[in-house]
């Protein structure tokens, strides 16, 4: 082995600790956080996700989101993502025993107070027990829409393109309906506006 290959072969052995090295130190969040870091994990996802029940239709970036139907708190019945075309549709998958979905929570509110009348339309669909979710939205003020969905193999995240169903997961669909961003895990204070925006 010659001399540059040797030196060549150091460095690029020094560039991959340094990148372990602040993953250890402070984890994948940077990554995480950005549109291509998103890409990569929901890729990862969906190749080790188990199959989707056969009838399933599960959303595709770039693709026309297939509608289904939810309750509201109220018992409405409710299709997504039909009920709200005309407007871009940020929604939030999440359940009340989430300790980061909760998290984000005050943050999504705000974003939906500012977006209010014709911007984005924040929608969150709760995989949890209706009276649990009630009690939530209750205790906690939450005044954007609220659906309700039983976690499971076919429920409302799976729909959206989450099949392994971490929570938190959001997505944004186009005023026509087709899924232009999917986030894994939470939004931190502040990011909220800059991802949504088309």
């Amino acid at each position: 082995m010659n001399t540059t290959t040797k030196v060549v072969l150091v460095a690029l052995a020094a560039g991959a600790l340094g990148v372990v090295a602040s993953l250890l130190t402070s984890g994948a969040g940077p990554l995480w956080r950005t549109e291509v870091g998103q890409r990569a994990l929901n890729s990862a996802m969906q190749a080790s996700a188990p199959p989707v029940p056969e009838g399933v239709e599960v959303a595709e970036r770039g693709e026309r989101v297939p509608d289904f139907a939810l309750r509201g708190l109220d018992r409405s019945r409710v299709t997504v993502p039909a009920q709200y075309a005309g407007r871009p549709v940020l929604i939030n998958v999440w359940a009340s025993w989430c300790g980061p979905c909760v998290k984000e929570m005050p943050a999504l509110q705000a974003f939906s107070k500012e977006q209010a009348g014709n911007g984005v339309q924040v929608v969150g669909i709760a995989l949890d027990d209706v009276d649990a979710v009630r009690a939530f939205v209750d205790r906690t003020g939450v005044t954007y829409p609220i659906l309700v969905d039983t976690p499971g193999p076919a429920d409302a995240g799976v729909r959206l393109g989450n099949p392994k169903g971490v929570l938190p997961y959001s997505v944004l669909v186009s005023a026509d309906g087709r899924l232009l961003k999917q986030r894994i895990g939470p939004f931190e204070e502040g990011e909220i506006a800059g991802w949504a925006k088309d």
